[in-house]
């Protein structure tokens, strides 16, 4: 994919954050686009941003992603607007932070109902479309912490390593059955977004202290993130490491080995705010 004029672009939780700077993205570079989010405020304030940035056609809808038959009926009502999809973006994440000895299997069943269901039923319901389609792509949102594990997010990091696995395996089929079809890995770092504000923690952990500090750890803006990915749809580029922060976290887990484990178990206290 060369480039995204004319392009029929869908993204989930494009209500803020980086979800909402790639659909601004896209239709400045002349793509349709269908966004989608469960706070149909902040959707609304996207719609306006991708028409002041010349988007042709935003097709809008509210969406939890962990409703599958809502989000297989949305697929099919956006396949039916635009007559085509050409590139599906599953974004939308959440967080549920806190030591699994304090999480409820409810808490760990929502964050995965999210970030885990929602990547594969939105890779399911568009994909037919996306080989159809001749030039399609699939761009999956992991984070730097399906990379590697920190404590206190052991259900993130289960569903965000479940996307890795999952997109990682997806791009080989699409090359063995030789389909048109790109598919990108994308794992952000610290971008300047809410999603730890908006996100679950446990009965043990302070939620406006961790948000402070996931706040300074967040110093990337989204556009310039989105900029980045869209850069690595073109290149068909398999893994997206997003910010300086992810490059070098990335490779001192690398080098460490499993030893790394040990070092950010000692590290906590220094980065973020103790829980239980």
């Amino acid at each position: 994919m060369k480039n995204l004029k004319d392009k029929v672009v869908v993204i989930t939780g494009a209500g803020s954050g980086i979800g909402r700077a790639l659909a601004v993205h896209a239709a400045g570079q002349g793509a349709l686009v269908a966004i989608s989010d469960v706070n149909e405020a902040g959707l609304a304030e996207t719609v306006a941003l991708a028409k002041d940035a010349g988007a042709v056609d935003v097709h809008s809808a509210k969406l939890d992603v962990a409703d599958r038959a809502a989000f297989l009926a949305y697929a099919d009502e956006v396949a039916r607007h635009f007559g085509r999809v050409n590139v599906i973006v599953n974004n939308a994440g959440v967080t549920m932070t806190g030591d699994f000895e304090d999480m409820t299997l409810e808490e760990f069943d929502w964050i995965m109902g999210i970030n885990v269901n929602g990547v594969i039923t939105g890779t399911k319901a568009f994909l037919p479309h996306l080989i159809a389609s001749g030039d399609g792509h699939v761009v999956n949102i992991s984070s730097i912490f399906g990379l590697f594990s920190v404590p206190g997010q052991s259900a993130y990091n289960a569903s965000k390593y479940a996307v890795r696995g999952f997109t990682e395996a997806l791009r080989e089929e699409m090359l063995i059955a030789k389909h048109p079809v790109g598919v990108t890995c994308v794992h952000p770092g610290g971008i300047k977004t809410g999603i730890v504000r908006n996100g679950r923690t446990t009965a043990h952990e302070n939620a406006d202290a961790l948000n402070a500090a996931f706040e300074k750890l967040g110093r990337m803006d989204p556009a310039k993130a989105a900029k980045i990915i869209w850069g690595a749809v073109r290149k068909d580029q398999a893994r997206l490491l997003v910010g300086l922060d992810a490059h070098a976290l990335h490779n001192l887990t690398k080098f460490a080995g499993s030893r790394y484990q040990d070092v950010f178990a000692l590290g906590k206290k220094f980065v973020l705010p103790g829980g239980r």
